[in-house]
């Protein structure tokens, strides 16, 4: 959930001596002593967290899980009780995240998703209405508090560990790498004309250039770079907008969803593909023919949309979010794009050519694109809502794939979706550092912990 991109504060919003949100607490409902609770609890005395422990109403898990529609949404985030009814609608990250995680306990996903936890904070003091009771447990009574806690202190130990800061010379290269392509393809093109063993060549170079565009504006879509999320957002607007031509609020509030509520039918849109797909074991079909006839339909529409998912489907979508939402700002670097190419390759291959060599390029992407973010959820546990705690809830639904320095290159380090899903804000280069102390937490409790070969995770999504 994203609450942090529309203020204007100033400061680091990640302050080191920030409380962790997840803190221990006793039967008695009171913070352990372990320093992060004393801390807390200060804070509270002092007046530094609102409104009072004393004047807040005291609410069962029994009561707050009732409060789980659109138009009446409480949640929960480190005990307290917030009604964020009236701010869905205004939600940075898009309504629907905050509607997915109504009537349940939100620390783990809120912790994971927010960089900037001093200005959320702000934006939650209104929205308090109460907290726990003191006899009700910290998360639901479903899930095992010795495996939430276990997840919250590998998370500050990997803070500890200096796990979640960024390489700033990795992301240079990577962008360098993205603007050399786009040169060297108008440079060639400038050299040797525009025949067509030109044309085809320079298509994948920018095919090349406008996938790793794609891996960069999901790393700034989830502010892994910038120590600020305004500037992750401002650059995802120059990657998304400009050099890709597609809207970035569109992205971010439909891979939100895809994150809070991996695999969850029908919450992830990633996976809510409509009747006439069969995705995952999860839409009984009552006729077997109307089942093989699906299927077979499926596989076709599979085989020949694939090839259209960028240069069709994700335009479309994206120019009816902005035109429904009057994202005009949005509009515009969306057309920079395309002023961009027309100015680049007009010259040599006039309007028509133009477009046509637009619509090959994205037609030449989007198999990569759709494998590679497909290759660790589709052959996974797709299931309807269960309200898993943050680890299950990852892992049963994604999967690893083996490193090697082309995998990372090839998968813009999407190889380790199982990492990147518990810590989305994490710099990718250090993802491999982290796959251990994850791996070793899975076995610890009995999750499985899947790490397939690229090809075997490729003919698994067909499969």
């Amino acid at each position: 959930m994203k609450l942090e991109d529309k203020h204007a504060g100033n400061g680091d919003l990640v302050g080191e001596g920030q409380p962790y949100l997840g803190e221990k607490y006793q039967a008695n409902g009171k913070p352990v002593a372990n320093g992060r609770g004393e801390i807390s609890v200060k804070q509270e005395a002092n007046g530094k967290c609102g409104v009072p422990r004393k004047s807040l109403n005291m609410y069962s898990w029994q009561e707050i899980q009732k409060h789980n529609q659109k138009a009446d949404q409480w949640l929960v985030i480190n005990r307290k009780v917030y009604d964020v009814t009236a701010w869905a609608n205004k939600h940075p990250g898009g309504s629907r995240v905050l509607n997915h995680y109504a009537g349940e306990d939100a620390t783990d996903v809120f912790r994971a998703m927010h960089l900037d936890l001093d200005i959320v904070k702000l934006y939650l003091k209104p929205l308090l209405i109460g907290e726990l009771a003191p006899e009700e447990p910290s998360q639901e009574r479903h899930k095992s508090s010795q495996l939430v806690e276990d997840v919250r202190e590998l998370r500050r130990t990997l803070e500890a560990m200096n796990m979640f800061k960024v390489n700033p010379v990795f992301f240079f290269l990577h962008f360098a790498q993205i603007l050399i392509l786009e040169t060297l393809a108008w440079l060639i093109v400038w050299h040797f004309g525009s025949g067509w063993p030109v044309t085809i060549f320079i298509s994948f170079l920018l095919t090349i250039s406008q996938v790793q565009c794609f891996f960069l504006q999901h790393d700034l879509g989830h502010t892994s770079i910038f120590p600020k999320s305004k500037w992750s957002r401002l650059m995802q607007k120059v990657v998304m907008g400009h050099l890709k031509g597609l809207s970035t609020c569109w992205w971010n509030h439909r891979h939100f969803q895809h994150h809070v509520k991996t695999n969850i039918y029908p919450k992830d849109p990633d996976i809510n593909t409509g009747p006439l797909f069969v995705n995952g074991y999860l839409k009984p079909i009552s006729a077997y023919l109307h089942h093989l006839l699906v299927t077979i339909f499926s596989l076709c529409s599979f085989s020949v949309g694939l090839f259209l998912l960028m240069p069709v489907y994700a335009n479309l979508m994206s120019m009816e979010m902005m035109y429904l939402q009057k994202y005009w700002g949005e509009f515009a670097w969306v057309s920079s794009f395309y002023i961009r190419y027309f100015i680049m390759f007009g010259p040599f291959y006039g309007i028509f050519g133009t477009i046509l060599l637009i619509f090959l390029v994205k037609f030449l992407e989007s198999p990569w694109v759709a494998y590679v973010t497909q290759m660790s959820h589709v052959p996974m546990r797709i299931s309807k809502e269960e309200n898993r705690d943050w680890l299950s809830t990852q892992v049963l639904a994604t999967c690893n794939v083996e490193q090697s320095f082309f995998n990372d290159w090839f998968t813009g380090h999407l190889n380790f979706q199982i990492e990147h899903h518990l810590f989305p804000t994490m710099p990718r280069h250090n993802y491999h550092k982290v796959a251990p102390l994850v791996r070793s937490l899975c076995a610890k409790h009995g999750l499985q912990y899947v790490n397939k070969p690229l090809l075997k995770a490729f003919g698994d999504i067909t499969r």
